[in-house]
């Protein structure tokens, strides 16, 4: 927005949208001033600057601000105009992040500055305030996604890394935009000018200046600020492995109980819940949640009591070690903790067909957000599975796409969907129920043309036009690198409780005078909650609620002898309480 007439109106207010651009009131100003400073800003002046890190929330007093992408490069925009009453930032204020835009100063005035640490003190404190600022951070925060926002992605559509920054970026919920070397005339251009080889690619851009090559994971969450992990030596009461419902609930009420606890996960905070586009049978929440919502809310409830969190980290070595255990991490880092819950859920389940690999990540997903949505408007698209992941996939799809085909294997919808799920699926007008049907082949060499489909009771073979191909058909856990250190059950999950206790070495637990808790392992003070044990109901409430329980029975067995795997003399096992451990 360059013009004169563009920025005279950009001076107007933007109108408050669902709840992202409210008002505090005079008392909730008051309370505020209590905590921070009153400052004069002058015209023109950058308040707080894409893709440094906040330090202050700030608050309008008078005057106007106006929140820019790409502020000062070629693709400036406006994202709000905010007058007196109004408060600045987005999710990363809370979360940590670095700014996804810019603020300026349009028309001198005042300013309220709160030091991040006071204001989020403040907002643990006053629930009125907390909720409607988290309220407006996530609506601000999908805003940016909407717009596109943030850093691109500059990738071939074929390249698996390409898919991978991509699928990072979107299960973290990060402003950015994807741009296709396959079909974006300006990409060479691009790459030209910053003497990027094409074996080089996929490169991120941040502000027209940050460029990384064909970066890692973690090198992507170091760029914008997520808490990548840099342990050094030291211990945390309880390191939680997965920061799913499952994880997070451990990870809540393990910091609200005073334990240090430190949760880690190699991709993203939420698992699969957090790509589920709506959860209608959570408790609390009758209108239904996304995904992405509950688990901001459960992140930012965690960073309240004290949790750390830190993404992208993956966990390859669980050993014991005197009265603890060290847990190494891909790099070679290790960590020592005094309780481990596992939480690490499950991987979905890929669909073996002829032809099918090279099309995944760029027609064929594994989850239905609103990035691959948008990648199939009003064209149809299948859906493949009988649950209640397939159930909600379609529902979301459908407010996409022309048509979707919901492909079951079974004869009945009801056998594995919920009973309100399925009312629904079958009501809508978009969805095609097909059951007795599997994927016998796909049609299209650069994106997904057609699929074979077969009635596996007649035999009958026909084509299918579809897009985009959308697979939810179970899953299998995150188990691999456990195998050798605790039991596991014959489809890689978790034994537990009773089960672990019929398989675990009696001469472990005899000094304790007990076998296993519910959800222990064959290893003391080793806890498994969630999708990743053995027996678990594949639900998010059931996999919160034995995150909690693991907390509690951290604190049973602290109250034992201790994890009775020291190697250290017959004096008895050593406090598990101690220093915590410093992670950056």
């Amino acid at each position: 927005m360059g013009s004169t007439e563009q920025r005279q109106g950009a001076v107007r207010e933007t109108p408050d949208q669902y709840g992202a651009f409210p008002h505090l009131t005079p008392e909730q100003l008051q309370e505020l001033a209590a905590h921070g400073e009153r400052r004069r800003t002058t015209e023109g002046e950058v308040l707080y600057r894409e893709g440094e890190p906040f330090r202050e929330f700030l608050a309008i007093l008078s005057g106007t601000v106006e929140i820019l992408q790409d502020y000062g490069g070629p693709e400036e925009r406006t994202v709000a105009v905010h007058r007196a009453g109004r408060f600045l930032g987005e999710l990363g204020l809370l979360e940590g992040e670095a700014a996804f835009d810019t603020a300026v100063v349009r028309e001198a005035g005042e300013i309220l500055a709160v030091p991040v640490e006071r204001q989020r003190a403040l907002v643990d404190r006053d629930s009125v305030l907390g909720d409607l600022i988290l309220r407006a951070y996530l609506g601000r925060r999908y805003l940016l996604i909407g717009l596109g926002a943030g850093f691109r992605i500059l990738g071939s559509c074929y390249s698996p890394d390409t898919l991978r920054l991509r699928e990072f970026a979107a299960r973290n919920r990060l402003p950015h935009r994807w741009v296709d070397l396959e079909k974006d005339k300006e990409a060479e251009a691009l790459l030209r000018r910053f003497s990027i080889r094409p074996e080089e690619t996929p490169v991120v851009f941040w502000k027209g200046e940050r460029v990384l090559r064909n970066p890692s994971n973690a090198e992507l969450a170091r760029l914008i600020g997520l808490p990548a992990p840099s342990p050094e030596s030291g211990r945390c009461d309880v390191l939680v492995v997965g920061a799913g419902p499952a994880g997070l609930a451990a990870a809540v009420y393990g910091a609200s109980d005073g334990l240090t606890t430190v949760t880690v996960d190699a991709v993203a905070t939420g698992g699969q819940a957090g790509t589920s586009s709506r959860i209608e049978n959570y408790l609390g929440f009758p209108s239904g949640i996304s995904g992405g919502d509950l688990i901001e809310r459960a992140v930012l409830q965690a960073h309240k009591f004290g949790a750390r969190l830190m993404v992208p980290a993956q966990v390859d070595g669980l050993t014991p070690q005197d009265d603890e255990y060290v847990v190494t991490f891909a790099d070679g880092s290790p960590v020592r903790a005094g309780a481990v819950v596992l939480a690490s859920g499950v991987w979905y389940r890929r669909l073996e067909v002829p032809g099918i690999d090279h099309l995944e990540g760029i027609s064929v997903y594994y989850a239905a957000t609103v990035h691959e949505a948008s990648l199939c408007q009003a064209d149809p698209v299948a859906v493949v599975g009988g649950g209640n992941s397939a159930g909600q996939a379609a529902l979301f799809l459908a407010n996409h796409a022309s048509t979707v085909h919901l492909l079951v294997r079974g004869g009945d919808l009801n056998a594995d969907m919920s009973r309100y799920l399925v009312d629904q699926v079958e009501g809508h007008p978009k969805i095609e129920v097909l059951l007795h049907t599997e994927v016998r082949g796909v049609v299209g060499k650069e994106k997904l043309e057609s699929l074979t489909v077969e009635d596996n009771a007649s035999g009958e073979r026909r084509e299918l036009r579809a897009a985009a191909l959308f697979v939810f058909i179970g899953a299998r856990p995150h188990t691999e690198w456990l195998r050798g250190v605790l039991a596991l059950d014959e489809k890689g999950f978790v034994l537990t409780g009773a089960d672990a206790q019929a398989a675990a070495d009696a001469t472990r637990w005899d000094s304790l005078g007990r076998g296993p808790l519910l959800l222990e392992t064959t290893l003391p003070g080793v806890f498994a909650a969630g999708d990743v044990r053995s027996g678990s109901v594949k639900r998010v409430a059931s996999a919160a609620g034995e995150g909690a329980m693991a907390i509690r029975l951290v604190h049973e067995h602290r109250e034992k002898a201790g994890n009775l795997v020291r190697t250290a003399g017959p004096e008895g096992p050593r406090p598990v309480a101690g220093q915590s451990v410093s992670w950056r």
